[in-house]
């Protein structure tokens, strides 16, 4: 067999910029973050692994084991902590007062405001810069509403009204039987 003959393979080096492909890695609020972290793997000895590694040899292409595996434990953890942060805002909503879980939609919703008019102005701002505020925001802004954190909420709430309004049916006429 010709070495020659078959086609070239071309082989992909990775950097640090491939490390911001999709969303970045989700905040996690204050007051659930013990609740949500818990059990799960950070991947803080890899990315410990993979500075060391770029401290030793000073260039990416002699790191290409660890950036693969910082980049597949990432992906793994955020897609967990994802899962974990849309569960906990639904326990929230089943298990917050009304006017709580109102205030906790309301304060949901103006950061969702907020993080869209950010995000406007982060249009402005070019280069590296430009693009590294436009990809946390829009991270951001994907984490807080399109990953349904929101909506958990709101369908936990919906739960606790059905569950606690009153069952009507049937008639409201008493019968005495003597």
């Amino acid at each position: 067999m010709d070495v020659d003959s078959e086609p070239m393979m071309e082989e992909t080096i990775l950097v640090g910029e491939d490390l911001m492909m999709g969303p970045p890695s989700p905040l996690i609020p204050q007051e659930i973050a013990s609740h949500v972290l818990e059990g799960v793997d950070l991947c803080d000895g890899i990315l410990r692994n993979l500075f060391l590694c770029l401290q030793i040899n000073d260039i990416e292409p002699f790191c290409q084991d660890e950036i693969v595996l910082y980049r597949q434990c990432a992906e793994k953890r955020d897609k967990e902590l994802r899962k974990r942060l849309q569960d906990s805002e639904y326990k929230l909503g089943l298990s917050m007062p009304l006017d709580e879980a109102n205030e906790r939609v309301v304060q949901l919703e103006s950061e969702v405001t907020s993080l869209e008019r950010r995000m406007i102005l982060a249009s402005g701002v070019e280069g590296m810069e430009g693009f590294r505020q436009r990809w946390s925001l829009h991270g951001r802004l994907t984490d807080t509403n399109y990953w349904k954190r929101l909506e958990s909420l709101k369908q936990g709430m919906e739960k606790t009204k059905i569950k606690d309004e009153p069952v009507t049916g049937g008639t409201t006429k008493k019968w005495w039987f003597w």
